[in-house]
């Protein structure tokens, strides 16, 4: 069997294992979202298109009074697989710690290619600044939040956010004017470009976790010459260069197992971010595998939860306050 082939089957083997996985979760009866408090509204077309890739679901807890912080989640699966639908826990793990939500679905790779993912994250962005407030959301204190390709994502959102750049894409979300309070950003791929030198700094990589990651870089960039910069395919190499951001960058979370491949990419960004002084919280989880947090009702993703919180806690106030502003200085 061909490589193109072996990537094409194990593709769809990953894809089948996580959709059955999350359409079996949502079976038990701690799934709905009115167990805890809290209305989910689905489908909210956050751009005009008539696209299910354009489309957001909103998490929102019913106690609290007052604006609610706000996280902002972008899913991972490669740039190529998985939705929205099948990070359902994401949003309701958040919102039950008192957040308000917007899970959001993008356009993938390879139909559509970089810089589709990011153009899309950035309109959404742009959306729920705008419509946050009519959902009891307060824009002021917004945390990016996400896994995999989700936590390059919301890296590259955060540079369109902090670095005024010539990118249309990256032009609408800096408009908007408004910087998140934190970013989570949990066992990401921050360097698209030159995904074989996770293989060959390790050569015993098996060969199925190396189609994996191979296919990110063939399909979410493919041969031709990339339309736009790479840095919001290449987050870590931008952040790497130290250049001053015109926004200040916000403090990062950055959960990873010691087991999963893209582990020197978190260090590497943990690194890049120290050395413009930005706050970080790097933690490694001892044999742990790639979104091994995903799986909650694990000791050790029950424990990345509760530093999540934690983080969360230190960096993004519980209550707003009428002296917060949205408007970056």
């Amino acid at each position: 069997m061909g490589k193109g082939a072996r990537q094409h089957l194990g593709a769809i083997a990953v894809d089948g294992f996580f959709n059955g996985v999350s359409r079996l979760a949502r079976l038990h009866p701690k799934a709905r979202p009115a167990r805890h408090g809290i209305h989910r509204e689905v489908d909210v077309p956050y751009a005009d298109t008539g696209s299910r890739d354009h489309l957001l679901d909103v998490y929102r807890p019913s106690a609290g009074s007052g604006p609610l912080p706000i996280v902002f989640y972008v899913h991972g699966g490669g740039f190529r697989i998985l939705s929205k639908d099948t990070h359902w826990v994401m949003g309701l793990a958040f919102a039950r710690r008192g957040y308000l939500v917007f899970n959001v679905s993008y356009r993938l790779a390879p139909k559509h290619r970089y810089p589709a993912a990011i153009e899309d994250v950035c309109r959404a962005y742009a959306w729920v600044v705008e419509n946050a407030a009519r959902y009891g959301g307060d824009p002021s204190r917004i945390v990016l939040a996400g896994e995999s390709a989700g936590a390059n994502l919301v890296t590259s959102l955060s540079l369109a956010l902090s670095y005024e750049r010539p990118e249309p894409f990256a032009r609408t979300a800096w408009d908007t004017g408004v910087t998140p309070r934190a970013v989570v950003a949990s066992c990401g791929v921050f360097q698209v470009s030159d995904i074989e030198r996770l293989r060959r700094r390790k050569p015993t990589m098996s060969p199925f976790v190396a189609d994996r990651l191979s296919e990110v870089t063939h399909n979410y960039l493919g041969a031709e010459p990339p339309l736009c910069s790479l840095d919001f395919a290449d987050p870590l190499v931008a952040l790497e260069r130290r250049e001053r951001p015109d926004r200040p960058l916000p403090p990062f979370f950055l959960p990873v197992g010691t087991r999963d491949p893209l582990l020197p990419d978190t260090r590497r960004l943990s690194a890049a971010l120290e050395g413009l002084g930005v706050p970080v919280d790097t933690r490694y989880y001892p044999g742990e595998l790639h979104a091994f947090h995903a799986f909650v009702m694990l000791p050790a993703a029950r424990r990345c939860w509760a530093h999540t919180y934690a983080f969360l806690d230190r960096h993004v106030p519980r209550v707003s306050s009428p002296s917060m502003s949205t408007a970056a200085t």
